[in-house]
C-alpha cells in the first residue's frame, strides 16, 4: 500500500546481487540481453541507495529503493511507457526485475509510487544530482572522459498548457481558480458562486479568436475576478489560496488596471501597457511557461532546452548537460551555467562547440580565464549601419590607442573624448568605451557623408576593453581559416542530437507541468539516450561484420565489370 512521503524513510541496501533464478530465466529468455539488462551487466546499476540517503527522514514506515525506482524511471523514458505501463512492466518483464535485482515473484509497487518519487526529485537540485551520479557512473566506467571536444544547441518545447487567447486566459483563470478552491476550501463558494457562475464557467472555456459581444464578456469576466478575489480577502483567506489563485491575481494585473475614476479597463499597448513576454503569465496551469518568438515563424509557449554532448570520433556521444530556461532568455546566459555543472561532474571539455547564440565577448574570456575552456563559435556581427550596408566607415576603420586613450578616425582626426568602459543593458554585452569627435572636426570633413547621416552630428566610436577587444579580433580573425571552419564542422552534428530527442523521445511537448517538473523530463530522457547509446555499441574486441553484395553486385564482380562501392559492402 503506497504512503504518503512524509512517513517513509529509507533503509539503504548494499552488496545486492541479483538473484540467481532471475539471472537464469534472463538470460534464457534473452540471450543477447536487453538494455535494461546492460545497466546492470555494465555499470551494476547506475545508483545505489545510499546515494539517496539524504532524501528521506531517519524515521517512518520503510520506503521503497529509491535506486530502484530512479532505474525504472530511467527505462521508462527510454521506451516511452506511462507510469502504469512502467509498474506493469516491472510485476511482468524479466529483464527489468533483472536491472534492478528483484525475484521473479517480486509484486513490484503501485504506479502513483513515481509520481511521488518524481516530486522528490525535482526539490532542490536533485535532479541535476541524478545526472551528476549517472555521469560519475559512466565515468568510472571509462566511458566518457573530460577535456574532450563538445558541443551544445538549444531547441523549443511545448509546455503541456492549451493555447489561449487573452479573454480565454481571464476566463480559464476564474474558472481554474474555483476548480481549486472547490477541491481545497469548498466553503469559501458559499455566498459567491450561483447560477450564472455555473453557466460560466462550469466547463472549460472555448471562446476562439472572434467571440460574441466580447467588450461585455472582457467587462463581465474581470468583475467576477475581482468578486472573487475580494471575497478571499474578506474571509481572511490568503493563507489559504492555491497556486492557481495566485497565477489568477498574476493575470488580471497584466490584463485589467484602474482608470482615474476607478473602473476596471482592459489593457491595450496604448492604453495601460501590456506586459513583457519574459513576466506575463499564458497559463493559470503553467505560471512559469512564457511565450516566445524566433525568427519569422517559430513561435511557442513553453521552455528552451539546451543539450550538451561529446563529440569525439572514436567513441560514442555522451550527453554531458542538461538545462532547461525560460523561453525568452538569452541562449548566452545558459553557458556560464553549463560550465560550473560540467566542472562540477569532472567533465570540461577542451573546446566547446557552439552556435552563434551561445557566444560573446564576455562569456568566450570567462569561460578561458575561469575553465580554461575555448569556446568555438561565430561571433555576434557589428549592427552598425556603415557595417550593415558595407557603406562607410566601421569601427575597425579606426585606430584605437587603449595607452593614450584616443581613436584617429581613418582622415588623421583625433578624438577628443574617451568615456566609459559603461556596462550594457544586456547581460551578455561586453561593457563599452566610447570615443567622441566634436561636430568641428566632422563638419568640414570630406568624408563625413561616410561617417554620420545628418549634416550636424559627430561621430563617436563604441568598442569594448582591451582586453576584450584584442580578444575580438583574433577570434574574428580566426574564423576566416580554413583550419577553424573544419573544426567548427563537427557543431552540426548536435542538431541530429536535437531531433533525436524531440522526435524520438518525444521531448518537444511537456509530459508534465512547471519549470522543476520540465527539467526532471529532461534529465531523465538524457539519462536514457545515453543508456541507448551506450548499450548498443559493440564491445572494442568483437569483429565488425560487412554486409553482402546483393546478386546484382555478384554479377558484375563475377564478369569483371566495374561498379561503384555500395553502402551495403561498407563496415556497419
Amino acid at each position: 500500500m503506497w504512503l504518503p512521503r512524509c512517513s517513509l524513510s529509507l533503509s539503504p541496501r548494499s552488496g545486492e546481487q541479483v538473484p540467481a533464478l532471475t539471472v537464469q530465466i534472463a538470460r534464457a529468455s534473452n540471450p543477447n540481453g536487453t538494455t535494461a539488462m546492460w545497466v546492470r551487466d555494465r555499470l551494476d546499476g547506475l545508483w545505489d541507495d545510499q546515494d539517496f540517503a539524504d532524501w528521506y527522514p531517519r524515521d517512518g514506515r520503510p520506503g521503497l529503493s529509491p535506486a530502484q525506482l530512479a532505474t525504472v524511471c530511467v527505462v521508462q523514458f527510454l521506451l516511452g511507457l506511462s507510469d502504469r505501463q512502467a509498474a506493469e512492466a516491472v510485476r511482468c518483464r524479466i529483464d527489468f526485475k533483472y536491472a534492478m535485482a528483484l525475484e521473479l515473484d517480486d509484486p513490484g509497487f503501485h504506479h502513483s509510487v513515481l509520481g511521488d518519487f518524481r516530486e522528490r526529485l525535482i526539490e532542490g537540485d536533485r535532479t541535476d544530482r541524478l545526472l551528476d551520479l549517472a555521469l560519475t557512473r559512466l565515468k568510472d566506467a571509462g566511458l566518457v572522459r573530460e577535456r574532450t571536444t563538445q558541443r551544445t544547441d538549444s531547441t523549443h518545447v511545448l509546455a503541456a498548457v492549451r493555447d489561449l487567447t487573452r479573454l480565454e486566459l481571464v476566463t480559464e483563470a476564474v474558472r481554474a481558480a474555483l476548480e481549486e478552491l472547490a477541491g481545497t476550501a469548498s466553503h469559501l463558494l458559499d455566498g459567491l458562486v450561483d447560477e450564472e457562475w455555473g453557466r460560466h464557467y462550469g466547463r472549460p472555456v472555448r471562446l476562439g479568436k472572434n467571440p460574441t459581444r466580447p467588450k461585455t464578456r472582457i467587462l463581465a469576466t474581470g468583475d467576477d475576478a475581482v468578486r472573487l478575489i475580494e471575497h478571499l480577502g474578506q474571509h481572511g483567506a490568503e493563507r489559504l489560496s492555491g497556486p492557481r489563485v495566485q497565477a489568477l491575481r498574476q493575470i488580471m494585473v497584466q490584463n485589467y488596471y484602474r482608470d482615474g475614476a476607478g473602473r476596471l479597463r482592459w489593457r491595450t499597448t496604448e492604453d495601460g501597457g501590456l506586459p513583457p513576454s519574459p513576466a506575463a503569465v499564458v497559463s493559470p496551469y503553467d505560471p512559469t511557461a512564457r511565450h516566445a518568438r524566433r525568427g519569422h515563424v517559430t513561435h511557442w509557449k513553453g521552455f528552451v532546452a539546451h543539450l550538451t554532448e561529446t563529440c569525439a570520433p572514436d567513441g560514442v556521444n555522451v550527453i554531458t548537460d542538461v538545462a532547461t530556461t525560460d523561453a525568452t532568455s538569452y541562449d548566452a546566459k545558459a553557458l556560464p551555467g553549463i560550465h560550473t555543472r560540467l566542472k562540477r561532474r569532472g567533465l570540461l571539455p577542451a573546446e566547446h562547440l557552439v552556435d552563434g547564440g551561445y557566444t560573446s565577448l564576455v562569456h568566450l574570456e570567462q569561460a578561458a580565464r575561469d575553465h580554461q575552456v575555448t569556446v568555438t563559435g561565430p561571433l555576434p556581427v557589428n549592427t552598425t549601419r556603415q557595417h550593415s550596408k558595407n557603406n562607410g566607415f566601421g569601427r575597425d576603420d579606426f585606430h584605437i590607442d587603449f595607452d593614450r586613450q584616443q581613436v584617429t578616425c581613418p582622415q588623421g582626426e583625433v578624438s577628443r573624448g574617451w568615456h566609459g568602459p559603461y556596462p550594457t543593458s544586456s547581460p551578455t554585452a561586453a561593457p563599452l568605451i566610447v570615443a567622441r569627435f566634436t561636430k568641428s572636426q566632422c563638419r568640414p570633413c570630406p568624408a563625413r557623408t561616410r561617417c554620420t547621416s545628418t549634416a550636424d552630428s559627430a561621430r563617436t566610436v563604441g568598442f569594448p576593453p582591451r582586453e576584450l577587444r584584442d580578444l575580438q579580433l583574433r577570434v574574428r580573425a580566426e574564423q576566416r581559416t580554413p583550419e577553424w571552419k573544419a573544426r567548427y564542422s563537427a557543431r552540426s552534428g548536435v542538431e541530429g542530437t536535437i531531433n533525436e530527442f524531440a522526435h524520438g523521445h518525444g521531448m518537444r511537448h511537456c509530459r508534465y507541468r512547471g519549470q522543476p517538473k520540465v527539467h526532471l523530463q529532461h534529465v531523465l530522457t538524457a539519462i536514457a539516450v545515453n543508456i541507448e547509446r551506450l548499450s548498443g555499441r559493440a564491445p572494442a574486441d568483437e569483429v565488425r561484420s560487412t554486409r553482402p553484395p546483393t546478386a546484382f553486385q555478384t554479377y558484375l564482380d563475377q564478369n569483371a565489370i566495374p561498379r561503384s562501392k555500395s553502402w551495403r559492402t561498407v563496415d556497419t
